[in-house]
């Protein structure tokens, strides 16, 4: 593994690379997820490139949308699943979401959505499997991973070359975001997502609020155990989910404060929300004659 540079740099170094003009053009490894979740993280990454920064972009052989052109340098590993693998899985997971709501850390460990989290926690044994990659990403002294958290593999990448990382996600699972940061998130007045409430909730709410939270504490190991076993395997020790989220530098969350309930931040979550919104098109222009018309 490459090795640590100094901890307190490291916030530093991955807000000059993401922040123009404030840095030269840096060398970022990508490690994206497939679906959704690339269609906006693209859109960065196309942006990065537009800035002069080098991208080198780490997918599965096996995707729904990952291997289209860019304009930088794919690299790809093969799987151990076929596409049509994939598409029975989230076809499973689809069905069942759309008909009824997750409402609880319970309820999804008993959904499908695990066999296609497992499928994609599977990708990270893949990539690391192939001994000519992983030469080529030790070799090519990247300066930060930036990463989408919800495979896990990225987080696995930053943490096997020691390298800074750069998350970009709506949110994580089980409260891993606050306890990654050290954030301060008090039960009677920071609900959990999955249950919808404001943060003035009743004390019937506050009450069901900590059961959940208990209830997280009891079951996320479970859903995060394939991809939690695949990188004690990569790393050659004994992984939690904590370990690998608090290896972050910087959160870039794809909201914004104003539209959530009142919380507390750390210095290393930024907001920037409206950028999964369609860029609109450019006011006209309308001098003062128009009006006095």
């Amino acid at each position: 593994m490459a090795p640590a540079a100094l901890p307190g740099l490291l916030p530093l170094c991955a807000c000059l690379l993401l922040t123009p003009g404030l840095a030269q053009a840096g060398k970022l490894l990508v490690v994206p997820m497939d679906g959704s979740h690339w269609f906006t993280m693209r859109s960065v990454v196309e942006k990065l490139i537009q800035k002069g920064h080098e991208l080198v972009v780490v997918v599965p052989d096996v995707s729904w949308h990952l291997r289209q052109s860019l304009n930088c340098t794919v690299k790809t590993y093969k799987t151990s699943h076929t596409l049509e693998d994939l598409n029975r899985d989230f076809l499973d997971f689809s069905k069942v979401h759309w008909k009824t709501q997750i409402q609880s850390v319970f309820s999804l460990l008993w959904s499908p959505s695990i066999g296609l989290l497992d499928l994609f926690y599977s990708h990270c044994r893949s990539l690391f499997n192939d001994k000519k990659l992983v030469e080529y990403l030790k070799e090519s002294s990247f300066d930060a991973v930036f990463l989408d958290p919800f495979d896990l593999c990225g987080l696995i990448v930053a943490k096997y070359f020691a390298l800074p990382s750069v998350v970009f996600s709506r949110g994580v699972f089980c409260g891993y975001l606050e306890e990654a940061t050290q954030c301060p998130a008090p039960l009677s007045y920071v609900p959990k997502g999955v249950l919808g409430y404001s943060d003035a909730m009743t004390f019937k709410e506050r009450v069901w609020n900590h059961i959940v939270h208990l209830e997280e504490h009891l079951f996320c190991r479970y859903i995060f155990k394939t991809g939690l076993e695949i990188a004690s395997e990569i790393l050659q020790t004994p992984v939690t989910a904590y370990d690998l989220f608090s290896h972050t530098s910087i959160w870039l969350l794809r909201t914004d404060f104003v539209l959530d309930y009142p919380r507390p931040v750390m210095p290393n979550m930024i907001f920037i929300g409206g950028i999964n919104c369609k860029q609109g098109k450019p006011l006209p222009e309308v001098s003062c004659l128009s009006f006095s018309s």
